[in-house]
């Protein structure tokens, strides 16, 4: 695979506020020195500088879809609150859609698209990036279907990637092509790019099937039970619900609010079976990893490789 540079197109200053032209397009940036980790010694525009630096590889996962804001105003410690509708003012320059949510409710999602959308939206203090799974111009056909696997009480991250592989086995068996990331949290994220067609919810009736197959199979490791009250303890879940219509799930390279600023990052499946953990992809060595091998997920932008999912509904 082709490496991929990660250098980046802008220096973030490391204190104050600013004003930078990138792109043709004034960027304010603010309280850049505010610590977002202190007992890590990452501000704010570190964490701005990161997504500069990554921006390459980003940006086409995220590219014209409506992005859901998820902002830590005080950094990773404080208490977040979702944000859909993009701010007023803002910008001219930063892209808008438009999606109905029932009775004639329509929210303007920004739409994330260039770098100086991206860092416009970092500086609001989103941590980490929440995109929808279908492109703006077709917002009920998904462009691929997931799995969001969640460590249970007394489940480990052990017993994560245990299931990842099972997961894997079961899509490669239909002739899929999965690809599986760290959550960047506690899970992972497999995900299978598919032929853009099939509504979101036929997307999802698909994943519910696999899923409760797999957990039925596997009933020690897995379940698919959705209702926390019913969810036997030590299990994973496998959740297909993630692939219900206006959901999202933390993007590829997003840093997460956790004490280490760990980063959801692709992985080889040889690097799963092998005991990948957690806390070995953050936000001060992703970079070079980039570096080093390349955008792992970018299958999942091309047209080739896709799977049909009407052949199996």
């Amino acid at each position: 695979m082709a490496k991929t540079k990660a250098a980046s197109r802008v220096t973030i200053p490391t204190a104050g506020d600013a004003k930078l032209v990138v792109d043709k397009h004034e960027v304010r940036l603010t309280n850049l020195d505010k610590p977002f980790w202190p007992e890590r010694g990452i501000s704010k525009g570190m964490l701005i500088q990161y997504y500069a630096d990554v921006a390459p590889v980003l940006l086409p996962h995220i590219r014209d879809r409506a992005m859901v804001m998820k902002r830590y105003p005080h950094g990773a410690g404080s208490d977040p609150f979702f944000m859909k509708r993009a701010p007023v003012p803002r910008p001219e320059w930063i892209r808008i859609c438009s999606i109905e949510h029932g009775s004639g409710n329509i929210i303007d999602f920004p739409v994330i698209d260039d770098m100086p959308s991206l860092l416009w939206v970092i500086n609001l203090g989103c941590i980490d990036l929440n995109q929808w799974y279908a492109r703006c111009d077709d917002i009920d056909r998904p462009d691929y279907v997931h799995f969001d696997l969640d460590p249970g009480p007394g489940a480990t991250f052990d017993h994560v990637r245990e299931a990842a592989l099972i997961v894997r086995d079961a899509l490669e068996g239909l002739k899929m092509k999965p690809l599986v990331k760290t959550s960047g949290s506690r899970g992972m994220h497999v995900y299978v790019p598919i032929v853009r067609g099939p509504l979101q919810k036929v997307v999802w009736t698909f994943a519910k099937a696999l899923a409760v197959t797999l957990a039925s199979r596997n009933p020690a490791l897995m379940t698919a039970e959705y209702r926390k009250e019913k969810r036997p303890k030590g299990r994973v879940l496998v959740d297909y619900n993630q692939n219900r219509w206006g959901s999202t799930l933390a993007s590829i390279y997003s840093v997460r609010p956790t004490p280490l600023a760990t980063v959801s990052t692709p992985l080889q499946w040889t690097e799963v079976a092998r005991g990948a953990r957690i806390e070995d992809f953050r936000l001060d060595n992703v970079r070079d990893r980039i570096g080093r091998m390349g955008d792992l997920w970018k299958p999942l932008l091309g047209l080739r490789g896709r799977t049909d999912l009407s052949k199996f509904l």
